[in-house]
């Protein structure tokens, strides 16, 4: 019987929701998907300077698995590039340091419901205003 994986931990979602080539209508596009936590490993690895050991010290997880999840990262990301893909970035079994949503009308990521403020070009009632992020989790 397979072990069950224990959640990486997320400091927050990206600021965004993926990316999309520049020139080709988004109809014509297919997609890949970069999961939260592969997403987190590049963030840590190569946009903050970490070593491995103290990005998987941060995501709770082992060195092995942390290498795992960044080659996966990285072949995505590989993949999208080079055959011309939208990469969205979703899910994965990941813990996040807080509750975070996103404004329906315009994406902007918020930490926790107490921290939400109307948005002043936002013109939908606020119990419809907001969208969880989602993760994986059983």
């Amino acid at each position: 019987m397979a072990r069950t994986k224990q959640n990486r931990k997320v400091e927050h979602p990206p600021l965004m929701q993926g990316f999309k080539p520049f020139g080709i209508p988004r109809k014509m596009l297919q997609s890949v998907t970069l999961l939260f936590e592969e997403y987190e490993a590049m963030r840590l690895l190569d946009y903050k300077g970490m070593t491995q050991e103290q990005a998987a010290v941060v995501m709770n997880v082992s060195r092995p698995t942390l290498t795992r999840i960044y080659e996966k990262a990285r072949q995505t990301i590989a993949q999208a590039l080079v055959e011309g893909k939208m990469i969205h970035i979703e899910g994965g079994n990941v813990q996040f340091d807080k509750e975070w949503y996103r404004c329906r009308r315009c994406f902007r990521l918020i930490a926790g419901l107490e921290n939400h403020h109307r948005c002043n070009d936002c013109d939908l009632p606020d119990s419809d205003e907001l969208i969880p992020i989602q993760t994986d989790q059983k």
